[in-house]
This record gives C-alpha cells, sequence and structure tokens, in this order.
C-alpha cells in the first residue's frame, strides 16, 4: 500500500503542472488581445485606417492618383502620400511652386527686370567695293587702230598721266595738217586758228599735246591714251590692233587707296544705325585682322525683294590690301537713337507661343512660386528685349530652366506655354496605368518624401536613352528635305516630305524615355504631328510655312532637351517671317537659307544657337 500511495502521488504532481502550464500559454496567447493590450498597441490600427484615407501620388507626375500605394505607372516612382493643397497666396490662378531640389535639378536661374538703355550688336554682312567716286573709264574720243598697248594685262598699277596705248586714226591726221594751215593765218584769222586747236582739244588732245604738235611741225600719226588717274587697270576692253570707234571703251582705271563696304541691313535692323557709326569687320581671306569703317550712307529704300537696305561704310586701303567683291563680316555696337531707358528682358526667360510672348515670374515672397505671364515684347535689343507692357522694374522672372518651369505648371494643369488654355493634359500614353482623374485630397498630414527623394526621381528622369536620341535625330535629318522644299518654294514636295518626317517620328520609340521626359516628348510629338498634317493638307506654300514655323519651335524644343548624336544643329533667325514677327529654323550648316522666303530673301537670317 505504501508503494502504491507513492505512485499515486506522483501522478498528481505531473497532472499538475501539466494543468498549471496549460494556463500559463493560454495566458500568455490570449491575453494580446486584451484590452490591457490593446490600449499598448494603437499605432497598428490607426496607420491602417490612415493608409485607407490617402490619396497617393507620383511626386513627378501628380495627375496620377490611387487610393492605395504602389509604383507610379509612368515612371515606376514610389507613390507617396499627397499633400493637402497649398494655399498659393499671392500667386493666385496660372501659377506653380517648385522644391528646392526641383529648382536646383531643372537649373532654374533668375533675372531681375531693369531699366537701361537699349543696347545692340547688329551683324551687318557685305562686300567690298572700289569708290565710285575714284573709278575712271577711258573710251576713244576718236576712231582709230591700236598701234601699241603699255597695259597688257588687268591689275597693272599705273600712274597719273602713263600711256596706256598709242592710236593712228586718219581724222586725227587731217586735223593736224588743218592746223598747220590755220597757223599761217593766226595774225590775221586767230578765230579759225583757235577753233583748229579747239577740235583737237574735242578728241582729248591736251594742251600741252597740241603745243607739241606745232612746235614739231611734223603730223603725228599716233597719238597717246592717258591714264587720268594713278591706280590699278582692273578692265581691258581692246587688243593690240582692234578698230575703234568714237566711245568705245578701252580701259578702267580705279584708285583702291580709298574703298567702300557695302552692308546688308535688315528691315529690323535699321533703326538702330546711324550716321558716323563705327562698324568693326573681318574678312575671311585675312584672317586675324580687324578693320574699322564708317557709315557714311544709309540707302533710303529697300530691295523689295530681299528686304534689305544698304549701308555704306568707307576706309583708307593705303596698301589695297582689300580688294573689291571680298566678303565682309560686320558688327555694329550701337544704342537704339533717342530711346533713353527702357525696361528690357534676357532674351532667355521669353517663351513663344504664335506671336504671344510668355514669362513666369517669380512671386515677391520668393518662395519657388512663379506666376505665368503674357508680355508685350518691343524691339530686340541684342540678348534682350525691349519690354512694352507686362511687366516693372525690379520684377523677377526665371531666365534659365524655363522650359522645365512651363512643364510642371502643365502637369498641374496650369495654363502654360504648351497648354494655353490651361486644364489637365492627358496622358494617353502611359504604358502600364490608364489615364487617371484627379481626386480630392483626403487631408492626410503626411509629409511624404523628402528632397533627396525628389532630387532622385528627376535624375531618373532626365537621364536620356541613346537609342531615343538616335532616333530624334533621325527625325531632325529627314526633315531637312522639307526644310529644301521650302527653300525651293515648292508646296508639292513640301506635301511629299511632310509624309517622310511624320513617318520617322512614328519610328520613335516613346517607350525609351520615362516620366517627366515621357510627358514632354508625347506634347512635342503633338505638335510635330499636327504641323505636318497641316503641311500635309495644304497647297498655299504660306500657310505651309506658317505651320513649318510652329514645327521647327517644337522640333527645337525636343533637340534641346534630348540631345541629338554627332551632329551641329545651328538654330537660325528671321526677323521677317510671320508678317514680321520673326520665325526660326533648324539648319546642318551655319551659311544662312531661309526656308520662309527661299530665293526671294535667301540670306535674310542670323545664326541665334550652335548645338552640339
Amino acid at each position: 500500500m505504501k508503494i502504491f500511495n507513492i505512485k499515486n502521488g506522483q501522478k498528481a504532481l505531473t497532472y499538475l503542472g501539466i494543468l498549471l502550464a496549460g494556463i500559463l500559454i493560454g495566458w500568455l496567447l490570449i491575453g494580446g488581445s486584451g484590452s490591457d493590450s490593446q490600449e499598448e498597441l494603437p499605432t497598428d490600427h490607426s496607420a491602417m485606417d490612415h493608409a485607407e484615407g490617402t490619396t497617393w501620388t507620383c511626386s513627378m507626375h501628380p495627375q496620377i492618383q490611387r487610393e492605395e500605394p504602389g509604383n507610379c505607372p509612368i515612371c515606376g516612382m514610389e507613390l507617396i502620400p499627397m499633400k493637402e493643397d497649398e494655399d498659393d497666396g499671392e500667386a493666385g490662378q496660372y501659377s506653380v511652386k517648385l522644391s528646392n531640389a526641383a529648382m536646383k535639378i531643372a537649373e532654374v536661374e533668375m533675372s531681375t527686370i531693369e531699366r537701361k538703355a537699349p543696347y545692340k550688336e547688329v551683324y551687318l554682312p557685305g562686300k567690298v567695293m572700289a569708290d565710285e567716286r575714284n573709278i575712271a573709264e577711258l573710251t576713244a574720243r576718236y576712231p582709230g587702230r591700236i598701234e601699241k598697248l603699255t597695259v597688257n594685262f588687268t591689275g597693272q598699277k599705273v600712274r597719273k598721266g602713263q600711256v596706256l596705248a598709242k592710236i593712228y586714226s586718219p581724222e586725227l591726221v587731217t586735223a593736224q595738217r588743218e592746223l598747220f594751215e590755220a597757223m599761217k593765218f593766226k595774225e590775221t584769222n586767230p578765230s579759225y586758228y583757235r577753233a583748229t586747236r579747239n577740235k583737237l582739244k574735242l578728241w582729248d588732245l591736251t594742251e600741252a599735246q597740241i603745243d607739241q604738235i606745232e612746235q614739231s611741225g611734223d603730223v603725228d600719226f599716233n597719238f597717246d591714251v592717258l591714264s587720268p588717274i594713278t591706280g590699278t587697270v582692273t578692265m581691258r576692253h581692246v587688243t593690240l590692233g582692234d578698230y575703234v570707234k568714237e566711245g568705245t571703251a578701252l580701259f578702267e582705271v580705279v584708285d583702291l587707296s580709298h574703298v567702300w563696304v557695302m552692308f546688308d541691313a535688315y528691315e529690323s535692323d535699321i533703326p538702330w544705325i546711324k550716321m558716323r557709326d563705327k562698324i568693326k569687320f573681318s574678312i575671311k581671306s585675312i584672317p586675324g585682322r580687324e578693320f574699322n569703317a564708317t557709315v557714311t550712307f544709309i540707302d533710303p529704300v529697300l530691295n523689295p525683294m530681299s528686304r534689305v537696305a544698304k549701308v555704306r561704310a568707307e576706309l583708307d586701303n593705303p596698301r589695297d590690301l582689300l580688294k573689291p567683291e571680298m566678303l565682309a563680316d560686320g558688327i555694329l555696337k550701337t544704342m537704339l537713337p533717342g530711346s533713353g531707358d527702357q525696361v528690357v528682358i534676357p532674351k532667355s526667360a521669353v517663351l513663344w507661343t504664335g506671336k504671344k510672348a510668355v514669362v513666369y515670374v517669380m512671386t515677391s515672397d520668393h518662395n519657388n512660386m512663379f506666376q505665368f505671364r503674357e508680355i508685350e515684347l518691343g524691339a530686340d535689343a541684342g540678348d534682350y528685349y525691349i519690354v512694352k507692357s507686362g511687366l516693372q522694374e525690379g520684377e523677377m522672372v526665371a531666365s534659365n530652366g524655363v522650359f522645365k518651369i512651363d512643364a510642371a505648371a502643365q502637369l498641374k494643369g496650369e495654363k502654360s506655354m504648351m497648354n494655353p488654355e490651361g486644364g489637365k493634359v492627358s496622358m494617353g500614353h502611359n504604358h502600364g496605368g490608364s489615364s487617371e482623374e484627379k481626386k480630392p485630397a483626403s487631408g492626410s498630414e503626411h509629409e511624404g518624401h523628402d528632397e533627396s527623394s525628389s532630387e532622385n526621381t528627376m535624375k531618373m528622369d532626365m537621364s536620356i536613352d541613346e537609342n531615343f536620341k538616335k532616333q530624334l535625330t533621325n527625325v531632325y535629318k529627314v526633315h531637312l528635305d522639307l526644310q529644301q522644299a521650302f527653300l525651293a518654294t515648292d508646296a508639292a514636295a513640301a506635301k511629299k516630305q511632310a509624309i517622310s518626317v511624320k513617318s520617322a517620328l512614328d519610328k520613335v520609340d516613346m517607350s525609351l524615355v520615362k516620366g517627366d521626359m515621357h510627358d514632354q516628348w508625347m506634347n512635342s510629338l503633338k505638335t510635330l504631328k499636327t504641323t505636318l498634317g497641316n503641311i500635309e493638307s495644304g497647297s498655299d506654300i504660306e500657310k505651309q510655312r506658317l505651320a513649318f514655323a510652329d514645327f521647327n519651335d517644337a522640333l527645337y524644343s525636343a533637340i534641346k532637351m534630348f540631345g541629338v548624336v554627332n551632329e551641329t544643329v545651328y538654330y537660325q533667325f528671321c526677323p521677317m517671317a510671320r508678317n514680321g514677327a520673326g520665325a526660326y529654323w533648324l539648319s546642318a550648316v551655319k551659311e544662312i537659307k531661309n526656308p520662309y522666303y527661299g530665293e526671294a530673301m535667301l540670306t535674310c537670317g542670323e545664326n541665334k544657337e550652335v548645338i552640339k
């Protein structure tokens, strides 16, 4: 019995231990859901509730707005909680705000609007010409035969009074014999004597030559042709043995010690040019030399075909270094006459929408808030425009990174250069997600991602695929054929080449650019195709040229943003195109060949920028 009791006691202890262990485990498992634990872990549920009420968006594509976190279907960036719309303050409508990181990555620079005397460097192409006052044309004053030539080639230097040729003239032989006869009656009939001498003078014989004939008493069968000035023989119209009539051209002699340089001034540049201005110019065939000439004449009438006026400048040429027909590149540094101080703006600050000029003005609190504003511009003043209205002295405008600000405004749905009517732009090609309608913000207090994450996103968006660049380069090359059609003023050829450019555009793989850069390409593509369609469907060459101007604006923006491969692109400007509003085009050569006027004004224009 004793042994039995011991065994039973051991079993009881074992059961008791198992029971206590079960109670402990149950308490541990169930206790976590008790009231005390609920108080200790409120964060999980509050976070869950917060996430469910938050609208998630992309930092680079605010049109993407979803009810749950994830990745942006355009650029792949992780979505962040949307902030409540900030008060725009004084900016009001048509404004956009950039973060500090966005300002840095976009390389935004500001310029203060100031008032100063408009100053401009006017480019004037021209060529050297002989001074028309120093040109001597020698003609035969009497008929005869060229018996001797002392000038045998053009370019020969001659002195005043030097014999150029000798002429045998039967008429002069007869006139000399009449003189000898009249000498016999010199005292009794002096009028007859004077008449015979004057007859010889009419045939360009000098008093010295006539006196020599009288003194010799012999008939001179050959008469000298003398140079009236010191200079260079630029024309020789006769050869030995030629028979010439009275009035036949013999020689042209030019004094090149003083020359003219005739410059072409475009209509828009004429107000900047005045008498006695100094023009510095260079000659391509004389490298390393700079010459100075003084304006002495401005043509009062424009050439109706070229729309240019001739500006004459003069300078001494003691060693005949400058030769007629040499091409000159002149620069005239001047201020607009009588203008006084004017409100001016850097050209880099201006975006163009047709004939309208657009700038982005920073609000007075300088909080990276930019206001869209249309302004009216006056004359071109070199690196500046004169502002007629829309800006005040002391205001600050973006002068670099303007296109990036405009892109941000477009994405926000504000009025912009690329989207002048405002409103959200449809993102028809987001490759993986549909265009999303804007939803009201949830009021979440989340600050979202920081500036560093924004900077990383922008850096990612700024990287351009090399294949995309090559495809865009091909579009640029094909468009040069379209440009040739406009140079030839051929509407039918322009229609045909527009189709070729559209085909090249269709081969550009838009999926190779991501994020913000993708959006910008889609906007450029829309303009490019629209303008090409207008060219293709048109038959009026002038209307086609207007569309071509808009096409060039869009192509320039695309090339500036994405770049080209192994190409030097010249960005050129004609101030007369678009009925005086001016228009740009892209060229593979520095030489100006204006597609907006063709042969009528082929050289009207200037280089504004070189893109490599």
